[in-house]
């Protein structure tokens, strides 16, 4: 699991994270914004575990 691929994945999900704790942080969050950024971390995640 050591594969640049990996962890470009890996990073990918932990940017992904940290966008959802900021939009969740705000006064007004957008839910939206936040099913579709979940949407994408999880792609990301069963994209890891594959590897």
């Amino acid at each position: 699991m050591n594969s640049p691929h990996a962890s470009a994945l890996q990073l990918k999900h932990a940017n992904l994270d940290r966008q959802i704790r900021e939009e969740m942080s705000r006064p007004l969050p957008d839910v939206a914004v936040i099913q579709e950024l979940k949407k994408q971390k999880l792609r990301f995640k069963e994209e890891i575990a594959k590897s």
